[in-house]
């Protein structure tokens, strides 16, 4: 894990521009590599078979295979080394066997797993919703501010972004500049309030509580188990208690 640490932090100080070129730096992710070859080298020897049941394991060596070309960069030239240090950002990868890492992984995959299927149909509404109100601003606005609405597209983006709250102001007042008959400011305005209203506050918020809700649902089923033992408890109590009063 150490050794993941070490080349990542490598890696990303080999995209700033004035230590792309580092000496020590490329020697040292290539040092990694090797390292990470060798890994691969001797766990197969000592497991032979076993060693691509784990999941782990196969995607590791499929790492260490994407890897080779950056070192064979070295001895041959390669007709595209851009592409070859592409493989690069690969190992980052890597970064993802920290997650075993989490306490109870397990019950927050599964937890994921419920959210994302019972907010799929509204992020779908939201998605159509987007696309009809995209279409519309395209025909309204898009003379107006093509930047922004000039086709279906950026239209999209544009209404996208206001769902997310984020140049909810900005968009509607760079409309505003453009438009040729100011007394319709307004109207326009009511418009993109209506928007964000709709798409923003209700439409957003609906998909984060659905999302939200599937996710904390583990601790609302222990949380009911627990209730209902206590109950059984407490039955049991009455029981006991009623057989000696009548006893």
């Amino acid at each position: 894990m150490i050794a993941i640490l070490i080349n990542a932090v490598i890696i990303f100080l080999l995209y700033f521009p004035e230590l792309s070129s580092n000496i020590w730096l490329n020697a040292l992710d290539q040092f990694f590599i090797v390292f990470f070859m060798m890994e691969a080298y001797v766990k197969i020897n000592l497991l032979g078979k076993i060693y691509f049941t784990s999941n782990w394991n196969r995607f590791d060596f499929f790492l260490v295979i994407v890897s080779f070309p950056s070192l064979l960069m070295n001895f041959i030239e390669l007709p595209d080394a851009s592409f070859v240090l592409l493989l690069r950002l690969f190992r980052m990868i890597r970064l993802a066997r920290f997650v075993t890492f989490v306490p109870n992984l397990t019950k927050i995959i599964e937890g994921l797993g419920r959210a994302l299927k019972s907010s799929v149909f509204v992020l779908l509404a939201l998605f159509i919703l987007n696309f009809m109100l995209a279409i519309f601003t395209c025909h309204f606005y898009g003379s107006v501010c093509d930047e922004l609405f000039g086709n279906p597209l950026r239209s999209f983006y544009s209404i996208f972004q206001m769902f997310t709250v984020e140049g909810w102001n900005e968009i509607p007042a760079q409309v505003a500049e453009n438009l040729e008959q100011p007394a319709l400011a307004w109207l326009m305005r009511f418009y993109f309030g209506a928007v964000v209203l709709v798409g923003g506050i209700f439409g957003m918020s609906l998909a984060n509580a659905v999302f939200v809700d599937e996710m904390t649902m583990d601790n609302n089923a222990e949380l009911e188990d627990k209730i209902d033992d206590l109950k059984k408890d407490i039955q049991e109590l009455k029981a006991i208690l009623m057989a000696k009063v009548e006893g």
